[in-house]
């Protein structure tokens, strides 16, 4: 007696073409608002200079224009994966669509610096909701084995390869010339608006709702945990400050109360019957190692984009087109990781595909981290006559495009079984909140680490740019024009150090891979809660 949902009722022979195409459907628009939430977070990389001279927000605050959008997305979205869970989760991805699409739409006629943060934060409110929905309805959609491996292939094709194709399209629209009076970047916002909409507007077409289940929202929760990470974050990035530093009151205060309200989100999820977070979920080892390597691996990628994309901008001199172009390479190279892992699955350990993947993407973050560039006073004064860039004589096809390629198809190869191994063997009633707590892990972990990488990353390039504000100051620079200099001249000490840094996380989450993930690829073919007979023929 075969024991499988309706959505995974063998067609006949009649109705398979049809099923096929209704799927296929299904998976394009879901892999579509994929791509757009995630490709969110670095389509504005490239145009962070032309927003900061626009509408005057200064380079230490930058950051926040991704690093905000990342910690609204992975806070609030245990949130949105319950709620999904809750009142239905077509219904739950559709508002997340028109958010975000609304959001998008306010961004795009940003006037200052408030405003537009406050719609990256109601971008993140919008992605939160639709993410999470979008990864359940995969999961309860295909049927497990071959078929589902290869939707979560796409999925985390799109997941990954959205940031690359953000830099490219960013760099596109950034360098376009003001169309009807908005500057290209103002673009970047805007071309989410009918993508969010028309996804919205289709989705009753071709995905099914799912069944509602009894329980409570949990809002004490979802307020002390959101707002505990806001804390940890904003308190990093601060002491990564140079006018702040690690011994600034509002630094320290700001790391307290975020260690105090996660441990108050713990205390309340410990009391609720209807948690926000069961603890449920992590009871499983090998969920639990891919929930943590989750974390690991984006707080790497996400600082591996944004100083990168920096890098190839201000030291080598590309256009922010041609930036885009460079990362061109990762989208490719990830969706080949992702198709080889979908395939390799079905036959091999999750351990093992997961494994050589994060290895190959530490091994490239240490090739990133052996760039060099003169950073003499004398080669930033001919910088400062128009003479050239420091990193000219960088060799893109040499220096960058290997280690481009390695770490792409390392990270699909990583995604796809951490993906399969997260949500395996949930219930029914948890698929949405697992897929949130996965989300969660990847947002949050890119959050953290960018702030916490940033402050590497300053802290490592700080005596340097001192020492040649001083320099240029005594050759004559206004001291405004000094500083600018000696960022650009001190920015790869910083970075390469921030690389170096972000391989040894790699590296931890690939050594958790290879103690704890001890799933193995036959399971994965399976349905059914974890610990309940499955009957299959």
């Amino acid at each position: 007696m075969t024991n499988l949902s309706n959505a995974e009722v063998a067609p006949t022979s009649d109705d398979k073409p049809e099923k096929e195409l209704h799927l296929g459907w299904a998976l394009v628009l879901i892999s579509m608002a994929q791509l757009m939430v995630v490709l969110d977070a670095s389509i504005a990389n490239i145009a962070l200079p032309f927003i900061g001279a626009d509408l005057g927000i200064a380079d230490a605050n930058l950051t926040w224009i991704v690093t905000g959008y990342a910690l609204a997305f992975g806070g609030l979205l245990l949130l949105g994966g319950r709620l999904g869970d809750l009142y239905g989760r077509r219904r739950v991805f559709m508002i997340g669509l028109v958010v975000f699409a609304v959001a998008s739409f306010i961004g795009g006629f940003a006037q200052n610096e408030a405003m537009l943060l406050a719609s990256r934060g109601l971008q993140g409110l919008g992605a939160a909701l639709a993410s999470p929905a979008a990864l359940a309805l995969i999961a309860t959609t295909f049927p497990a084995g071959p078929a589902r491996n290869r939707a979560f292939a796409v999925y985390a094709a799109m997941s990954g390869a959205g940031a690359a194709v953000g830099l490219i399209l960013g760099g596109w629209l950034t360098g376009l010339d003001p169309i009807v009076g908005l500057e290209g970047w103002r673009l970047t916002f805007l071309i989410n608006v009918p993508i969010g909409l028309v996804a919205a507007f289709l989705a009753p077409r071709f995905l099914r709702e799912s069944e509602s289940h009894p329980g409570q929202l949990d809002v004490p929760g979802a307020i002390t945990g959101t707002l505990g990470l806001l804390g940890l974050v904003y308190g990093f990035s601060r002491a990564g400050e140079a006018e702040h530093g690690w011994g600034d009151p509002w630094t320290i205060a700001s790391l307290a109360a975020g260690v105090a309200l996660l441990a108050l989100f713990a205390v309340v999820e410990s009391r609720v019957s209807h948690p926000l977070l069961p603890v449920r979920v992590f009871n499983n080892r090998t969920r639990a190692t891919s929930f943590l390597v989750m974390a690991l691996v984006p707080a790497a990628m996400f600082a591996m984009f944004y100083f990168l994309s920096l890098f190839i901008q201000l030291v080598i001199g590309y256009s922010p087109l041609k930036t885009g172009f460079a990362f061109l390479p990762f989208s490719f190279g990830i969706v080949i990781g992702a198709a080889l892992s979908s395939n390799l699955v079905n036959r091999v350990a999750p351990r093992f595909i997961a494994g050589v993947g994060t290895l190959m993407a530490a091994v490239a973050l240490v090739g990133f981290s052996r760039l060099e560039v003169p950073t003499g006073t004398a080669d930033l004064l001919a910088v400062a006559n128009g003479e050239g860039f420091l990193g000219a004589d960088v060799n893109y096809w040499t220096s960058i495009f290997p280690f481009i390629v390695l770490m792409s198809i390392g990270m699909g190869m990583t995604f796809v079984p951490l993906t399969l191994t997260a949500v395996h063997h949930l219930r029914a009633e948890d698929s949405g909140i697992g897929s949130g707590v996965l989300n969660t892990m990847q947002q949050v972990g890119g959050a953290l680490g960018l702030a916490i990488l940033g402050t590497v990353s300053l802290s490592a390039a700080d005596d340097t740019k001192t020492s040649l504000v001083r320099d240029l100051t005594a050759q004559g620079i206004p001291p405004e024009g000094a500083n600018g200099l000696a960022y650009i001249g001190s920015f790869t000490e910083g970075a390469t150090a921030a690389f170096l840094v972000g391989a040894a996380l790699i590296a931890l989450g690939s050594a958790a891979i290879w103690a704890f993930l001890n799933v193995k690829s036959s399971e994965l073919a399976t349905d059914g809660a974890e610990g309940a007979p499955v009957h299959v023929g």
